[in-house]
């Protein structure tokens, strides 16, 4: 496994005047979706792809519904997913309403498997 990254300038953004650093940035090579995932789980097992399909488009509904709810996804070995919040700081606990909320995002915790991959992966420098 390579991971292909490029190379690319960046000021910093607490002193603007600084010179510029440069930094390695990695580049997606391609992109899988649901249809692609679906073919292949139906190659690794007795499933058939509409079967895995309709399975993974599930799991998206479930998910969203859940993570909706307030409620921790756990996908066992995957890992688990959350939504995390961001908001303005208040003088007193008493000022904090969900106006103060200026963003929500989802969090991602990848499981073991996931997180050892990285330290497996290698590094290549795009042409």
């Amino acid at each position: 496994m390579a991971i292909k990254y490029k190379v690319l300038p960046r000021k910093n953004p607490q002193d603007l005047l600084a010179p510029e650093k440069f930094y390695a940035s990695a580049i997606a090579d391609g992109d899988v979706d649901l249809d692609r995932l679906a073919e292949l789980i139906s190659y690794q097992c007795t499933v058939t792809e509409t079967d895995c399909y309709a399975v993974l488009l599930a799991l998206e509904h479930n998910i969203i519904g859940e993570l909706g709810q307030g409620r921790i996804v756990k996908l066992g070995r995957l890992g688990n997913f959350q939504v995390g919040i961001s908001s303005e700081g208040k003088d007193t606990a008493a000022e904090v309403s969900s106006t103060a909320i200026r963003k929500s995002r989802i969090l991602f915790r990848p499981g073991k498997r996931l997180r050892s991959m990285l330290s497996e992966v290698s590094f290549k420098k795009a042409g």
